[in-house]
């Protein structure tokens, strides 16, 4: 099942309308016993127990009570809350009394109309529990997507207006009913509840959806193994839709990737509507996995029987890690020697995953398992290889760094688990290498190959320096570039004039291996660096001649041609001006806000979030991915170790200039810091304005009082640590994967609290309702551009912001010396309230532009050569 971060499953069993076992056991008084279901449910997973005992031979109140009261004894099952599940209102008050902590019951509806609905919401907003609302009104149940959608939004007004209801406490409950019935109007039930699903949560803001999933499958009664592929697929989309919680059998579902492809294809044929004989056609199959076992059983292992040669490729294409010592042992106890257990069997099986990886069959997510694998093949050798035979032989050797000032590894990680996948040596020396220290260790290891990363701009400037030494020093290893803000343009035309040798811009981590052969191999290096040396002749001659026709107008003209400020429309003063500091952040409330495409991207995985966990091509690796990203949040947050913070201040200020001024107080009489702010100075189409960030602030001399707004936040506190720990363990893909969460965290700390600040803390936008979706696509108002980013691409102005908020005493976020944030996985900016305020790219600028901002900034002629001659003119 392809289980999302926010999903809580609500065990089931302790319920005697649904489990005849749970029912037998509270019949015969058996309570030691039935306490046993509720452990087991807990063990499988259950993160809500479920309870109920509305039974006609039963005194539904006291067993409820008994119950309870046994069942706060129990540590390993008091520890997760309680679902109170009775139609019967004295046993739901009854429970209340009992329970410690926030309790949830199940449930209220307006089928009785308002005043009862009204009447129980009262008392149990009293006794401070969350409630699950049944789709269900005067006229009955719903059971169509416009139904469930009017019941749910009709029963929130009421609540939330009439008694101030928290929205965060109400659960919808918008009715699962069974499909493949036969019956043709049962057909579309799973599309209308995940679709109501969808415009629930768009409706109706915090609120939450639940449901009873095995009533899904009832059709099914009898084959757990197609009720279980039911309910994996159904929850599958309904997840992906917004359903939070669900009364599942925890310890029976089955793993969305592992169910058989012909029965996945039928039943999500089935839970789609997607064909009018869906029914038939899995009717027609469902025989064939009739069974007690799940499906996750059925899991093929014909391979265990294979020859250990075999075994080894097969474990190291799929990146499984069972059985990886025992063979490896069995390999060596076949081989002459240990090492050659490396270079045979282990080098063969890696030479299938290059090939395939190559051909565009696996894809980086499946490769960085194999290196996984591969790792723990190595170590378990290691005790058994003679030290100078350690290593095998290698095609070659490759040194890897993130150059001085930057703290970002996590493409060049990956490039290096590639590299070593195809048997090259790699040195990887870590983040924030001084160039002294990198030539030192190529030229004391020998090197074939230099690789600098990096990923803010001033770490382009850092591989100018680095060319240049190894120029200055007569080294003649060839220089691979990657990293975000690199290209092949830059390279072309800043680092390879530096450097006679080869310079490569390398783009990705799959084009990695294939520069490296090229140039090592003694009959293709001289025939390759030609090639590309021609080629960045061809880029600097295009790059001399780009943007033709276009206009660099002076300072003057460009300042004449500012963007023109509607002074009726400034933000209102902060509701809570000044800073606010959050030292603990909830990280679990953040998995609501995370962007999950770029995570994808970062695994080399092109497609948006969520149409790429059904793409043609990559679909099926990508539901992998996500599955495996969630799992590493629940353990990163639910276990602790990582952490996150945030620091924000709203400031008095006003423009002057192009300049933004902050004030202490609203006295406006003292000046707290100046921001130095860039303009665009290229003639634009249309002559459209040539923007600057002070031009979106109210002047200093129009009388407006306006507002500005700082933040810088983190979730990479325990992150490095983490990923420390796994890459010592061998799993790079667990290593990688901590920091590609950790910065998906810190980009949804940065997207939550923005939405605080415009909602809450400076209110201007109080009213705003927008979903992850529409946050991702910028659609509320105001920006918060960054320092070192298009708009404001100058990283020193970080120092001014740190400054302001006094962002390291206070939360241990520190700058590099050459502005790179640490942790690495860190935002930082300011904020803009204006409804006009829009991003842009300052671009090129003038001379007279350059001279005047580093006098402001007080640089000498070098230190404005370095930041901002790339931004020349």
């Amino acid at each position: 099942m392809q289980q999302q971060a926010r999903f809580i499953n609500v065990g089931e069993r302790t319920n005697v309308t649904g489990s005849a076992k749970f029912k037998k056991l509270i019949l015969n008084g058996d309570y030691e016993a039935a306490l046993d279901v509720a452990r087991q449910q807990v063990e499988n997973g259950a993160q809500i127990i479920d309870i109920n005992m509305d039974e006609a031979m039963l005194d539904s109140k006291a067993a409820m009570v008994r119950y309870l009261q046994l069942l706060a004894a129990e540590p390993d099952i008091a520890r997760v809350p309680i679902m109170v599940d009775s139609s019967k209102w004295e046993v739901i008050e009854a429970a209340l009394k009992c329970i410690q902590g926030k309790a949830v019951v199940n449930s209220i509806s307006l089928k009785e109309g308002e005043a009862p609905f009204l009447h129980q919401a009262r008392l149990l907003r009293r006794y401070g529990a969350a409630v699950v609302v049944m789709a269900f009104d005067e006229s009955g149940q719903a059971d169509t997507k416009a139904r469930k959608v009017e019941i749910c939004q009709r029963a929130y007004h009421i609540l939330t207006q009439q008694i101030g209801f928290p929205p965060q406490d109400i659960i919808f409950d918008p009715n699962i009913f069974a499909v493949a019935t036969g019956i043709e109007e049962h057909n579309n039930y799973a599309v209308d509840f995940i679709e109501a699903t969808r415009e629930i949560k768009r409706l109706c803001p915090y609120a939450k959806i639940s449901g009873g999933v095995s009533n899904v499958s009832f059709s099914f009664r009898g084959n757990d193994a197609v009720r279980e592929a039911i309910h994996s697929v159904f929850l599958y989309h309904a997840i992906a839709a917004g359903m939070d919680m669900g009364i599942v059998n925890a310890g029976q579902l089955a793993v969305y990737d592992d169910i058989p492809v012909l029965l996945r294809e039928r039943v999500e044929d089935v839970i789609l509507n997607r064909r009018d004989d869906a029914t038939e056609r899995l009717l027609e199959i469902a025989a064939q996995f009739k069974g007690d076992g799940s499906v996750a059983e059925k899991a093929d292992d014909a391979w265990r029987s294979l020859p250990v040669n075999k075994r080894l490729e097969h474990a190291l294409v799929k990146g499984i890690t069972d059985f990886i010592e025992q063979d490896t042992e069995d390999a060596r106890q076949q081989a002459e020697k240990p090492l050659h257990v490396i270079e045979g069997p282990l080098m063969d099986g890696m030479n299938v995953v290059g090939d395939l990886f190559g051909e565009g069959k696996m894809f980086l997510p499946q490769v960085v398992k194999s290196a996984r694998v591969m790792k723990k093949a190595v170590a378990y050798l290691q005790p058994y290889i003679e030290q100078d035979k350690a290593g095998g032989q290698a095609q070659g050797k490759v040194l890897l760094a993130t150059v001085k000032g930057d703290v970002h590894d996590i493409g060049k990680n990956i490039v290096g688990v590639v590299l070593q996948c195809n048997n090259f040596e790699v040195i990887d020396l870590g983040v924030m290498v001084p160039c002294a220290e990198l030539l030192r260790v190529a030229k004391e290891q020998n090197v074939d190959v230099i690789g600098l990363s990096g990923l803010i701009t001033p770490s382009l400037d850092e591989m100018v320096h680095v060319a240049k030494e190894m120029t200055r020093l007569g080294y003649t290893q060839p220089l691979l570039i990657g990293g975000a803000t690199t290209s092949k343009a830059h390279t072309a035309v800043k680092i390879e004039p530096n450097y006679s040798h080869g310079v490569v811009y390398v783009p990705n981590a799959s084009r990695s291996v294939s520069v490296v052969q090229a140039l090592i191999g003694k009959d293709s290096k001289a025939d390759y660096l030609a090639r590309i040396k021609n080629e960045y002749r061809v880029a600097r001659e295009q790059h001399a001649r780009s943007r033709p026709g276009q206009t660099l107008l002076n300072l003057e003209q460009a300042r004449a041609n500012r963007f023109q400020l509607d002074l009726s429309r400034v933000a209102p003063a902060p509701k809570l001006a000044g800073v606010h500091l959050w030292q603990n952040v909830d990280l679990n409330v953040l998995r609501d806000y995370i962007d999950w495409t770029p995570f994808f991207l970062t695994w080399q995985l092109s497609g948006k979030y969520p149409a790429i966990l059904n793409h043609a091509e990559v679909g099926i690796e990508a539901r992998k991915l996500f599955k495996d990203a969630n799992t590493m949040l629940d353990k990163m947050i639910g276990e602790g170790h990582v952490s996150g913070k945030a620091i924000f201040g709203l400031f008095p200020a006003n423009s002057d200039g192009d300049d933004i001024v902050v004030y202490t107080d609203e006295s406006r009489s003292t000046e707290k810091a100046r921001l130095y702010n860039l303009r665009q100075q290229l003639q634009l189409r249309n002559n459209a304005p040539n923007c600057c960030l002070a031009d979106f602030v109210a002047p200093v001399d129009s009388g407006v009082a306006d507002y500005i707004g700082a933040f810088a936040v983190s979730t990479g506190f325990g992150a490095d640590e983490l990923a420390a720990e796994y890459a010592a363990a061998h799993d790079d893909y667990s290593s990688i994967m901590v920091k590609a969460l950790a910065d998906r965290l810190a980009e949804a700390l940065a997207e939550y609290l923005h939405l605080k600040v415009r909602r809450e803390y400076w209110g201007y936008a109080a009213e705003e309702n927008l979903d992850n979706e529409q946050l991702i696509r910028e659609l509320y108002q105001g920006i918060r551009p960054a320092p070192g980013y298009p708009a404001c691409p100058e990283h020193t102005e970080k120092g001014t912001l740190w400054q302001l908020l006094d962002v390291e005493a206070q939360t241990g976020i520190q700058l590099t010396e050459s502005y790179a944030m640490w942790p690495g996985a860190a935002v930082s900016g300011w904020y803009f309230a204006h409804p006009d305020s829009k991003y842009f790219t300052v671009s090129k600028i003038g001379a007279d532009q350059l001279n005047e901002y580093a006098q402001k900034k007080g640089w000498n002629e070098q230190q404005a050569q370095s930041w901002l001659a790339p931004n020349l003119g």
